[in-house]
């Protein structure tokens, strides 16, 4: 699948589509049970939440002015769905992290020649889930700085211009420039620390490493090859984010078959047409979901530790060791052999 030797870009995009091409059953079908899960998991949270304070919501639709709902009616709703909100959170980053572990058995599998099955792979990775989800909370809290940094400037700029359009007041200002100024001086350290710590759900699985020993491995390999790690990957998820924009269009294009030219705002619209309209559009948004996560996800993930493969090549001299593995003749030279 790629030569057993340094490997350029074209090389590791090559390997990274082969694996898919070989294993897309493994791969996708890992991956659409594993965020299938997840969102059952959600969606019954979701559920349950709603029963609980279906009264209370009921209640908040239905007021009027002169009954309008005290904060004793409002906050009991909004710790409810905040909590599902964030139990939202940890059910993705389960998921991903389950995802981010598959990627570097399917790959270990495809550069070595060793056939794959979705149970085999389950086996493998059950393991390291654990120190595969350390490594991406860990990181998606490094991620997580900027990001709200950036909300606040976004929440600040939104109340700035209400304020300024209701009564002239632009004393929520502050907000705006304390979090560009903040979202500044973290975004560039939170992109260093992530590339930096980028091999670590691959060392995981490959080294059976714990998170902190996985994530200190992964600033060691990446050292001295910063920019080509930042740039491949960030390539790599910049092609996933394109291939899955454009196959969430294809499926908002097909979701508009079944219903035709009607919509939920003809009059003549029978309640079947709109109860047909609605489904179909709540089931083609959940299809494209659930593909663009899984592109985003599985095919970075893919690059990146075919990047980890490379970065043992060049400092550890790993190529005999897979030729070895892979039972390639010790006579044969390991850099003109496709595992």
């Amino acid at each position: 699948m790629i030569p057993l030797g340094p490997l350029g870009l074209g090389e590791i995009l090559g390997g990274a589509f082969a694996t898919i091409g070989r294993h897309w059953k493994q791969l996708l079908g890992f991956a659409l049970a594993v965020y299938g899960v997840a969102l059952v998991v959600f969606g019954g949270a979701l559920a349950l939440a709603y029963l609980s304070m279906k009264e209370e919501l009921h209640r908040l639709l239905d007021w009027s002015g002169e009954s309008a709902p005290g904060s004793d009616q409002i906050m009991p709703l909004v710790a409810t769905f905040a909590g599902v909100y964030v139990f939202g959170i940890v059910a993705l980053l389960v998921a991903n992290a389950v995802v981010y572990a598959s990627c570097p058995a399917v790959l270990q599998d495809a550069v070595l020649g060793r056939p794959s099955g979705i149970g085999v792979i389950w086996g493998r990775v059950r393991p390291r889930v654990g120190a595969v989800l350390g490594t991406v909370v860990i990181t998606a809290l490094i991620a997580a700085v900027p990001l709200v940094l950036m909300t606040l400037a976004f929440i600040g700029m939104v109340v700035t211009m209400i304020a300024l359009a209701v009564d002239g007041s632009g004393e929520w200002g502050w907000l705006i420039l304390v979090g560009f100024l903040g979202m500044l001086a973290t975004g560039p350290v939170a992109i260093w620390l992530w590339v930096r710590f980028s091999f670590a759900p691959a060392v995981a699985v490959f080294e059976g490493q714990g998170t902190i020993g996985a994530m200190a491995r992964s600033a060691q390999l990446v050292r001295g090859a910063w920019w080509r790690v930042f740039g491949i990957s960030l390539l790599a998820f910049v092609m996933a984010a394109a291939a899955s924009y454009l196959i969430q269009l294809v499926f908002q294009l097909l979701s508009l078959i079944p219903t035709g030219p009607a919509s939920l705002e003809d009059e003549a619209a029978s309640g079947g047409v709109a109860v047909t309209i609605v489904l179909t559009t709540m089931v083609f948004g959940l299809l494209t979901t659930l593909v663009g996560q899984i592109l985003t996800s599985a095919f970075p993930q893919l690059v990146v530790a075919l990047l980890y493969v490379d970065q043992r090549i060049r400092k550890e001299n790993l190529a005999p060791s897979l030729a070895e593995a892979a039972g390639l003749p010790p006579q044969q030279p390991p850099a003109a052999y496709g595992a």
